[in-house]
């Protein structure tokens, strides 16, 4: 297993305070705030310790306050329902005394059931495409000096872009785009860490895609932009050291906000996840 996954593993165990709460580091990887996926992943642990023999298959979060990364951040899980098929647990990450996000996740115990799925689009395999720190440091030489540890860090899941565009100074697109993802080493089997980790890699690059037909990029400087909610739909086992096609288009953008989806697809075809996200978006 490569050490950046091993090191992202870790950051995602959280401490057991006691019972129902835990608590989490944060980590700098060169955003302005904690990047939301961490907290994401970190809450949906949290809710995971608690709930035995049951797979997550949904979630919804709202991001309430930009996080702190020089603060350890602090999860507090309420059992709200055990139920037959269902459990339910409530999840409020906390800086400071304040909340800066919540989340309601839903686990259910394994049963068969009828069967449909979208297809997965027809785009090109991962072998031969360039990642995002490949891409980011062709730009390098023209991108504000904020930004270049952003983009030169290395990330603990790689991202190849299928139609990758110019950071610095993009063309007005469609309102799509697809990602193959992975984590760079090997995992371990247990599921829950998997979802985790998938839950982490599912707010790179989904609010960008509101952005594509409007020739912005968050590099650009020009933009204020947070997420604001989060949803994830969990349909089918995966594992999240083999491709993974990220799908995503974007329906609108309106009112200071872009609301962006995402379908994640097994190289076979397999759906296996669903996303859905609202982020404020300002220009400055």
């Amino acid at each position: 297993m490569e050490n950046i996954t091993k090191d992202l593993l870790k950051h995602l165990t959280l401490e057991r305070l006691e019972e129902n709460l835990y608590r989490g580091e944060s980590r700098d990887i060169g955003s302005p705030h904690v990047y939301g996926g961490q907290v994401l992943a970190q809450a949906l642990y949290a809710a995971s310790q608690t709930v035995e023999d049951r797979d997550v298959h949904s979630l919804h979060a709202y991001f309430l306050r930009p996080g702190d990364k020089t603060t350890p951040i602090v999860y507090e899980v309420d059992r709200i329902r055990d139920g037959r098929g269902y459990t339910t647990r409530r999840v409020v990450a906390i800086q400071r005394g304040k909340p800066i996000f919540n989340m309601s996740a839903s686990f259910k115990i394994q049963e068969e059931g009828i069967e449909h799925q979208c297809e997965m689009p027809d785009v090109s395999g991962p072998e031969g495409l360039l990642n995002m720190t490949e891409l980011g440091k062709q730009d390098l030489a023209e991108m504000p000096e904020k930004l270049e540890r952003f983009m030169q860090w290395q990330r603990p899941i790689e991202l190849r872009p299928v139609q990758p565009s110019h950071s610095l100074s993009p063309e007005p697109a469609p309102p799509f785009r697809n990602i193959w993802i992975r984590s760079v080493g090997a995992l371990p089997d247990d599921p829950v860490m998997h979802t985790v980790l998938l839950a982490y890699a599912s707010d790179y690059s989904l609010l960008g895609t509101a952005l594509l037909p409007h020739a912005l990029t968050f590099t650009g400087g020009s933009i204020r932009a947070a997420s604001l909610d989060h949803a994830m739909w969990f349909h089918r086992d995966f594992r999240m050291d083999e491709w993974l096609l990220y799908s995503m288009d974007s329906p609108s953008t309106s009112h200071g906000r872009g609301f962006s989806r995402g379908n994640l697809f097994t190289r076979e075809g397999r759906l296996v996840a669903s996303v859905a996200q609202e982020g404020m978006i300002r220009k400055i």
